[in-house]
């Protein structure tokens, strides 16, 4: 038997590795994957820092009608509650001794590690210590989860919220005396993590499995369960009914459901189940040891608690069907029932008696790992490239010629990364024609990798500076 004090440096072990790994390229510019949603969340934060920190009427620099179909001048950003972009640019100013960004994804590595750590004490609780280091192993180090948990999204800080939700929700259903902190911390940690982003709701079931494995029918009889559930919702649907006000600072939603038709049609399969679970997240081999997770929860006491934890995945992937097919950071909230799945395997191969004769179940589960690493990383590590400098350039330039009140035309297909590069509001692609979108106050139009066709702009209007990364127009002057 492996001691507690053992336990406990193995897990101090894998945090401190697991922060060291996320660590790196923690200076790259907003332009990796996934920048755009990226750029959007942390110009919420920029704004906060240059602007006040008005959490009630968050902003981000695209004033176009493109994210919600409706005009934005103010630059409404109404998503989820700012408590994500709080952190970030409260951090900025409180210690400067970072950038903005780096802060961001500071925010998001250490959420990560704090959602390690309570997958490992629920995995922990219920099947071991063995399969609870497994699930924090593979939370904290499969290249998937090591990319996104340092990304500038709130997403990582939902999962680590919720997860602290359940384990304190998992500790008063527990305690025979029921006292309130418990249940209060529970209560505090789910009502941020929807507020965070509502996906975290779909793991209303495992709750309710918890509750009906400890009270039975009879949970129907529970007061403070109610209470619960009521204070833990009350801030979401009070932030729901307060953006409603504001329908141009919403982006439309409706198309991450079924928009495109896909939903259990052959490619949905073949997306999320190969191309995401198999290719991407496990790097082919892993499948392997998830198949035996799955078989290890047949010999499982919390057989229905890990059912729901599987059934609450699967459902979201389900009901969120084209974003996730779309988007692969929409599998963030997936991860710890995949790492948790991932701990039962270990432990079924490290405990498996047929299979501890000449270690085979340690051989095997090494080959796996390590393969699966391996190979999955060869699908991610693109993920943290630059792949066009050009708009990084670009928007230096302008930050350093045009005055601070400039509303610029960062032209890239509505990708506000580029915008966000600037430094300046205004627009991402040309909404409309360019003399309207003069007289809605654009200055200055910036292209990245300009073309000859693009030189013909300077027939009309002054051409600041030009290089072959990039092309500044001043909007308000003749050539």
């Amino acid at each position: 038997m492996v001691s507690n004090k053992t336990v406990a440096r193995i897990l101090l072990v894998f945090l401190v590795l697991g922060f060291v790994v996320r660590l790196y390229r923690l200076n790259n510019p907003i332009a990796d994957w996934h920048a755009w949603r990226q750029a959007d969340t942390s110009a919420v934060s920029r704004n906060f820092v240059t602007e006040g920190f008005d959490l009630l009427h968050p902003k981000f620099d695209d004033l176009s009608n493109v994210p919600s179909g409706l005009d934005n001048p103010n630059g409404y950003r109404f998503v989820e509650f700012p408590i994500y972009n709080v952190a970030q640019a409260g951090l900025f100013k409180l210690f400067g001794i970072l950038t903005l960004e780096e802060w961001g994804r500071l925010v998001s590595i250490l959420a990560s590690l704090a959602g390690s750590y309570f997958l490992f004490k629920l995995t922990s609780k219920y099947s071991g210590r063995i399969a609870g280091l497994g699930a924090a192993f593979f939370y904290l180090f499969l290249p998937f989860d090591i990319y996104y948990s340092r990304t500038i999204l709130p997403d990582t800080s939902m999962v680590a919220t919720l997860l602290a939700a359940i384990y304190f929700f998992d500790l008063w259903l527990d305690d025979k005396k029921k006292r309130w902190l418990p249940l209060l911390l529970a209560t505090i940690f789910l009502a941020v993590s929807v507020l965070l982003k509502p996906y975290g709701l779909f793991y209303g079931l495992v709750f309710l499995a918890m509750i009906y494995q400890r009270f039975g029918w009879g949970f129907i009889k529970q007061l403070k369960l109610y209470l619960f559930a009521l204070c833990a919702l009350a801030p979401f649907v009070a932030w729901r009914m307060w953006i409603s006000k504001y329908p141009e600072g919403i982006p439309a939603s409706a198309w991450l459901f079924n928009g495109n038709g896909i939903r259990f049609r052959p490619a949905f399969f073949r997306w999320m189940g190969y191309e995401r679970l198999t290719k991407l997240i496990s790097g082919y081999t892993l499948v392997i040891l998830q198949a035996l997770g799955l078989y290890q929860l047949r010999f499982e006491k919390a057989t229905i608690v890990y059912g729901a934890f599987v059934l609450s995945a699967v459902a979201y992937v389900c009901v969120i069907a084209t974003g996730n097919v779309q988007h692969d950071y929409y599998q963030i909230v997936i991860m710890p029932v995949v790492a948790m799945i991932f701990g039962l395997g270990t432990k079924f191969l490290l405990e498996m008696k047929p299979l501890q004769k000449l270690h085979l179940g340690k051989i095997l589960l090494v080959l796996l790992t390590v393969t699966g690493l391996y190979l999955s990383w060869l699908q991610v590590r693109d993920y943290f490239n630059i792949n066009n400098w050009s708009i990084v350039i670009a928007g230096q330039v302008v930050d350093q010629v045009t005055p601070k009140d400039a509303k610029v035309i960062a032209l890239y297909d509505g990708d506000t990364s580029f915008l966000y590069q600037t430094k300046r509001k205004g627009w991402a692609s040309f909404e409309k024609p360019l003399p309207q979108m003069i007289k809605m106050g654009a200055d200055y139009l910036v292209l990245a990798n300009p073309t000859k066709v693009d030189e013909g702009l300077g027939k009309d209007y002054k051409i600041i500076k030009e290089t072959k990364e990039y092309m500044l127009i001043n909007l308000h002057q003749k050539p």
